[in-house]
């Protein structure tokens, strides 16, 4: 049997049990992001960079840990984009998956008040952190199909592997994309009402979100062909009473 993977569950579990993974598991990833922010701001005395790079490894390292732990009860979706591509894919079906969407934008909020309640900052915020402009609303694009891509070729070829090649994909993600890959429309939302290192403002949100659900299904179509070849059966060579096989073409060249 297969281990951890962002596809459907391989458990029977019932969808209770699945929802109750995907909203722990979405809540302690946005307590990750939000809280290594914080922590990542306050100790890197000004420095942007080491600020990001302490939030960056967190978050790569906590992926790889709850997709392991989260995996096999709910397929560790904790992103409405990723239910989308199983959604079209028709491996999980339209109510299981409006129900994953709700229970990941209920829980991600819950993270963000659960980071914010652990370094004393107020609950409720709204985010001032703009983050405007084609070239963010691209990058998050971008981030989404690279996101869905790494999912299903790791599904796909190296499911075991499946927690870590996300991770690390996530990873490299916050440092070649301008909007730091976000790639998750519920983790949008989310952090538009954290004002802390990694907030976005609310009305930067609807230009990543559209850019991620365009780039989750755009993924989700072209890997669809790439990773499902249709092989047409060889074609048999007809060997009709007319043929002439190659040994009866021997034998006439052989006759006088």
């Amino acid at each position: 049997m297969q281990d951890a993977s962002l596809e459907p569950p391989l458990q029977p579990f019932d969808l209770g049990r699945r929802l109750a993974a995907e909203a722990l598991g979405t809540a302690l990833l946005l307590a990750v992001v939000i809280g290594s922010g914080i922590m990542g701001e306050r100790l890197a005395g000004g420095n942007v960079a080491l600020a990001l790079l302490g939030n960056t490894l967190a978050t790569g390292a906590g992926l790889v840990v709850l997709i392991t732990i989260f995996g096999p009860l709910s397929g560790a979706h904790f992103n409405p984009a990723v239910t989308l591509v199983f959604a079209l894919r028709r491996e999980i079906g339209v109510r299981e998956a409006l129900a994953y969407v709700l229970v990941q934008l209920a829980s991600a909020m819950l993270g963000v008040q659960a980071a914010h309640a652990m370094f004393a900052e107020p609950l409720l915020q709204v985010s001032a952190k703009l983050r405007d402009g084609p070239a963010q609303a691209f990058s998050e694009f971008v981030a989404t199909f690279g996101l869905v891509a790494a999912i299903l070729g790791a599904v796909k070829f190296r499911p075991n592997a499946t927690p870590t090649i996300v991770g690390l994909y996530v990873t490299s993600a916050y440092w070649f994309t301008a909007s730091t890959s976000f790639a998750n429309p519920a983790v949008t939302v989310a952090r538009s009402f954290s004002d802390t290192f990694a907030g976005i403002a609310p009305v930067s949100a609807p230009a990543f979100i559209a850019a991620q659900l365009a780039g989750a299904a755009a993924a989700s179509a072209l890997f669809g062909w790439l990773l499902n070849p249709r092989t047409s059966p060889c074609p048999t060579r007809s060997l009709s009473p007319s043929s002439t096989t190659p040994a009866a073409e021997l034998r006439a060249t052989r006759s006088p």
